[in-house]
This record gives C-alpha cells, sequence and structure tokens, in this order.
C-alpha cells in the first residue's frame, strides 16, 4: 500500500488495545486483524503525544455520532472517505437497509478486503467499495456505486483533512455540502495550527513527514471553516471536554482563548436549510 494508507493500520492498532482493555470503550474484534503487524510498529514508532487515549476517544466520538445519526435522523447512506481500515460496517449496529460506501485507494480497499475475505457479511445491511483518489474527481464514481445525491447522506471524514494543504480541505468540505441534500450530516476531526508546530510533538511529526505521511492542515477556527464551506456547526468538541472525554483524556484542556495550544477538534455538522441559508 501506499505510504499514507499505513497510517490507516496504525489507528487500527490503537483500537485494537482499546478493544483489550477490561474497561473499553468500544469493542473492534477486527482491528487487530487489518492493523497486522506493521500497524502496532507504527503505533510504537508514533508514541507519545496522548495518540493512543486521542483515537480512542474520536473513535467512540464518532461511533456514537453515527449511530445518532442514522437511528434519529433516518439517513441510510453512509459515506467513508479515506475509509482505511475503518470496520464499522461489521461492528456497528446499523438498522436495516443501510448501505455504508468506502472510499479509498485501491491498493488500500484490495488489501482490505484480502484481510476480512473470511469474514461473514452483517445481514440487513450493504457494504459498497469505491477505489478513487479524494484528490480527483469522486462523486463520479461514488454515484456510480448507487449513491443518491437527493437523498440524506452521512459523510465521515475521519483522520484525513491533516493530511491534505488547505484548498484541498476546502474543496472536499464545500464538495460535501453541495452535494448534500436536507437532512444529511458531516462528521470528523482536524487540529490546530498550534498542533503542526508543537516542540513536543516533533519527534512524531518528524516521523510522520519520513514515511510520507506529513500532517499539512490545521486551523484555530474549525467552526469558521466548516461555515464557510456551507456547513451549519452542531458542535465541536475538544477531546477531554463534555461529549469528548470518555474517561480517556489525561490532559487539561485550555479554554479556546489561549494561544498556541495544539488541540484536537471533534466536530458535528448538518447541512442548513434554506431559511437558515437566507438569515446568514
Amino acid at each position: 500500500m501506499e505510504a499514507v494508507s499505513r497510517t490507516a493500520q496504525w489507528t487500527a492498532a490503537a483500537r485494537a488495545l482499546e478493544t483489550e482493555r477490561e474497561d473499553r470503550l468500544f469493542a473492534d474484534p477486527y482491528a487487530r486483524t487489518v492493523a497486522d503487524q506493521i500497524g502496532f510498529e507504527l503505533l510504537e514508532r508514533y508514541a507519545g503525544g496522548g495518540t493512543v487515549p486521542f483515537l480512542a476517544i474520536r473513535t467512540t466520538y464518532l461511533d456514537r455520532a453515527i449511530v445518532a445519526a442514522v437511528e434519529e435522523r433516518g439517513i441510510r447512506q453512509v459515506v467513508f472517505l479515506a475509509a482505511g481500515m475503518d470496520t464499522r460496517f461489521f461492528r456497528l449496529p446499523w438498522p436495516d437497509g443501510v448501505t455504508v460506501y468506502e472510499l479509498d485507494r485501491p491498493a488500500l480497499l484490495e488489501a482490505k478486503a484480502e484481510m476480512l475475505r473470511n469474514e461473514p457479511q452483517p445481514a440487513g445491511r450493504t457494504r459498497i467499495t469505491v477505489p478513487v483518489d479524494l484528490t480527483q474527481d469522486w462523486t463520479g464514481p461514488l454515484k456510480e456505486a448507487g449513491w443518491k445525491s437527493e437523498e440524506p447522506v452521512l459523510w465521515v471524514v475521519e483522520g484525513l483533512l491533516f493530511f491534505l494543504p488547505e484548498q484541498a480541505v476546502r474543496t472536499l468540505i464545500s464538495t460535501l455540502s453541495a452535494h448534500a441534500a436536507p437532512g444529511s450530516v458531516l462528521l470528523g476531526d482536524v487540529i490546530s495550527k498550534a498542533a503542526l508546530e508543537n516542540p513536543l510533538a516533533r519527534t512524531f511529526l518528524s516521523a510522520l513527514k519520513d514515511d510520507g505521511n506529513p500532517w499539512l492542515f490545521g486551523t484555530e477556527e474549525p467552526e469558521a471553516l466548516l461555515d464557510d464551506c456551507g456547513w451549519a456547526v452542531r458542535e465541536v468538541r475538544q477531546p477531554g471536554e463534555d461529549g469528548a472525554d470518555f474517561g480517556r483524556w489525561p490532559y487539561p484542556v485550555p479554554a479556546r482563548s489561549v494561544p498556541r495550544v495544539p488541540r484536537s477538534f471533534l466536530f458535528t455538522c448538518d447541512l442548513p436549510t434554506h431559511s437558515e441559508e437566507r438569515a446568514a
């Protein structure tokens, strides 16, 4: 697989560690399989900076937000962009009739399929993989795979935005709002610019760069970014805050008004209604 795709196995290894805790926040019985040896090697290489607790929190936050979106909003199309080694199709309690689309590079999807070839497909749901390069046109292949732009969709951009340059981030998020029907939801995460310059994370960031996976984008104002790109922000949470702690975050959380603090943000957004757009 491409170097950038191997980070998906790093995060899978972190999910495996959480799964094996007695007080686990979630159970991912597939994580160790898709992590493979390289995932645990990378977990050791990228150790420090609270990465393991953060990944446990991010997974838990998004798990719960995904389940809420399909159950409470009735969304039946779920699209994971840069799906990586995500296994939510297999492990979450999806309602009948849900179709999960997983978009990623062809080599990664092929490797994942091989790893999971013996896993039974859960009943009542459909999984469709769409091999694409997200820097190229991907909406066309997604529509060809069966996705309907006129129906509400749940977009999930987990662990993706900080690998892209700013213009690519804005283009992607704007594309998601432009191709979403009323009732659609966007979930994801992003980091602050200060996190890209954090001296305490220099070893971690250098290792990512050396491995061909540099972090490129951060923002101190995720709300403004999402709003500019056509989304109504429902919430933004930092790990350790209410709704994004889960007993895992070991550090204090400085107020947003404190400058130059490395931060991670978890967000939930809705597509604004026409009345909201006019009011804005």
